[in-house]
């Protein structure tokens, strides 16, 4: 039993150990006018703490993983259920037999710190994540305080004016579907998964209704959903030659994501340009829109980006040609105003 100790005050304290983080001992502080009232209160968290662990599931963690799936199946998107699947199974093979139960700070940070040996701070964080969504689901009372790595700014690349003509000039002469599915990316901000679900039934004039995606279940099961957030359901307008191209019925695309991918990587060998991702065209049309002094706010309604955050931190990237054409126009004003002070001078 915790003893308390009497503080130059006059009232008392009873310190007990609470937990160890960071390598550190934790203790808790209980201060009371009496002695007796402070070794109560320190007893009674003592036992509190003693039954909300009792009542703690008596499952591992990689069953509580697959009790979360399953209690969220009809609520979460497939692809992410595949995502949690996945790591499921690959991330967390030194912890997943510990239960619920007895699971410590200590044994997360150790597992963040190994884990991170071999992983991106960005699939340490996601990882992490999804522990953190399952104890709070299973476990809330069990409190976190772990540090992961720090994040590395990504280096994104945003194609060029000549790398998009280049591709539109290819896939009309060898793929129209790919010829449709880069328009929609570069001029539309259109995700792989939006594209694909695309129908004729979504285009008005030439307005299309963005409104569902194409995601997998897992072994090439591909099924229609909801889009990604709330704000990427959307409406955008697209120039009328590009709206000329779609057919009049069915189905915009006759491909799946996985196929828009591999076809678009095979393509840069044959062109000789830099390589880069399909969602690298969303990189474009943000970043071009951007460049003509399009407001955020639009740019953000157009993409379905979901905050402004967002736009700043991944989309805003520069253009070459575009960096050159704002560089010469700044040099031009110093030059004028250098030729401004000198005129003064002569006049003087």
């Amino acid at each position: 039993m915790a003893t308390a100790k009497k503080l130059p005050s006059g009232a008392y304290r009873c310190l007990i150990f609470d937990r160890m983080e960071d390598g550190k001992r934790k203790y808790k502080s209980f201060t009371a006018p009496t002695k007796k009232e402070a070794e109560y209160n320190a007893t009674q968290y003592i036992m509190t703490k003693e039954e909300k662990k009792k009542a703690l599931p008596e499952c591992t963690l990689y069953t509580a993983i697959d009790n979360y799936c399953n209690l969220k199946s009809n609520v979460l998107s497939p692809s992410t259920l595949k995502e949690y699947r996945r790591a499921q199974n690959y991330n967390y093979a030194a912890i997943k037999d510990i239960k619920i139960s007895e699971i410590t700070n200590g044994d997360i940070q150790q597992w963040v710190n190994d884990f991170s040996i071999s992983h991106s701070p960005k699939t340490v964080k996601n990882a992490y994540g999804l522990i953190r969504a399952v104890l709070d689901t299973f476990a809330p009372d069990i409190h976190l305080r772990v540090t992961l790595p720090q994040s590395i700014p990504h280096q994104l690349y945003v194609p060029s004016d000549n790398d998009i003509k280049a591709l539109l000039k290819y896939f009309s002469e060898n793929d129209t579907d790919m010829e449709l599915a880069v328009y929609l990316a570069a001029f539309g901000t259109l995700r792989r998964s939006e594209i694909c679900a695309l129908t004729a039934d979504d285009v008005s004039g030439n307005i299309i209704s963005v409104s569902k995606a194409m995601v997998t279940k897992g072994n090439s099961n591909w099924v229609i959903k909801t889009t990604k957030t709330v704000s990427s359901t959307r409406f955008i307008e697209m120039p009328d030659f590009v709206v000329d191209k779609f057919p009049k019925s069915g189905k915009i695309i006759n491909i799946n994501p996985d196929q828009i991918t591999r076809r678009f990587e095979r393509v840069f060998p044959k062109l000789g340009i830099k390589s880069f991702r399909f969602h690298d065209l969303r990189h474009y049309a943000a970043s071009i829109m951007h460049a003509i002094g399009v407001p955020d706010q639009y740019i953000m309604q157009r993409g379905g980006w979901s905050s402004d955050k967002t736009l700043k931190a991944i989309y805003r990237g520069t253009i070459e040609e575009y960096t050159q054409k704002y560089t010469n126009m700044t040099l031009l004003h110093f030059d004028n105003m250098q030729h401004e002070m000198q005129h003064e001078i002569e006049k003087a």
